[in-house]
């Protein structure tokens, strides 16, 4: 059992985590840290977390360990104010959605990276913000990517998949590197797409009437799109090598779906989605037999 967890940035993420946390009986207290010191009292009303502090290095004075769960825009200046005020074995970790910049910015914050800093990604989320919309099941029968690096504690690397496993997610390892290149194909294409798409039709003289007659699809692909934009601007500066990489991919097959489609290359046009389908197919099928083998171990 954790004695204190720190968790500073109490929103979706952080606070999902605590709920879970708490709910698991995985830390006998959990601190909240931050600068919104209207929305760490609303994390102890609602139960969230037992005490805050807008003072990040008093936060995790005496913390076991400690998750960063704040915009990676944000990741560097946290690191700055906490760095002096960690405990020398205690246990660090992070949420950010770009790995490579997490560690760039631990390094040069910390003058090297700590040992006991296990970086990790959770692959969940809404397109909600804010203590309010956590939930504790939000990591249920979900992802969680650790990527420690070759002078990581093995330890702390197991500690903090304990957390996570015990918050009811899936933990898996891979390279930094590796961690940015997929998460930016999977994850963040489909944020830049949904907001491309959103923008573009907006910006059409019949917005109005094309948003009205928006159906089930559009709703569905398009939700993402929701999310919190200023998130996503640091995610995009955050891994830009990768997501270029994949946006030039992207941009590539689709000027090809363009072409066949503007030359009435209806073979072309149905090779391509039946393609897609499959891949698709498989895909869903995966995740079905994943979910029913999870479901018959649970009970």
């Amino acid at each position: 059992m954790i004695d204190r967890l720190c968790i500073i940035g109490v929103g979706l993420i952080g606070g999902s985590l605590a709920r879970a946390a708490r709910r698991a009986g995985a830390c006998r207290e959990i601190v909240g840290g931050g600068r919104d010191g209207a929305q760490l009292a609303r994390a102890v009303e609602l139960g969230v977390i037992d005490r805050y502090t807008t003072d990040l290095a008093q936060a995790v004075a005496a913390a076991d360990m400690v998750v960063l769960a704040v915009p990676l825009g944000a990741m560097e200046s946290v690191m700055r104010a906490v760095a002096e005020s960690l405990r020398p074995d205690a246990i660090v970790t992070d949420v950010g959605s770009a790995k490579g910049s997490v560690v760039a910015a631990a390094e040069r914050e910390f003058g090297a990276m700590p040992r006991r800093f296990v970086p990790g990604h959770p692959i969940a989320g809404t397109e909600q913000s804010g203590v309010e919309a956590s939930f504790a099941d939000l990591f249920a029968q979900r992802r969680v990517i650790l990527t420690p690096l070759p002078i990581t504690e093995r330890e702390a690397v197991n500690s903090v998949r304990r957390l996570w496993q015990q918050a009811g997610a899936e933990v898996v390892e891979m390279s930094v590197a590796h961690h940015d290149e997929v998460l930016a194909a999977t994850s963040h294409l489909p944020h830049m797409l949904a907001y491309a798409l959103v923008d573009t039709l907006a910006r059409m003289q019949e917005k109005a009437e094309i948003f009205r007659y928006a159906a089930g699809g559009f709703h569905d692909f398009t939700r993402i799109a929701s999310s919190d934009p200023a998130i996503w601007r640091d995610i995009c500066l955050a891994n830009r090598a990768p997501l270029v990489a994949v946006l030039d991919r992207y941009q590539h097959d689709l000027t090809a779906l363009r072409d066949a489609i503007a030359a009435a290359d209806g073979e072309r046009i149905l090779h391509v989605f039946s393609r897609a389908k499959k891949a698709r197919d498989q895909y869903s099928a995966q995740n079905s037999v994943k979910s029913r083998v999870k479901d018959k171990t649970d009970h």
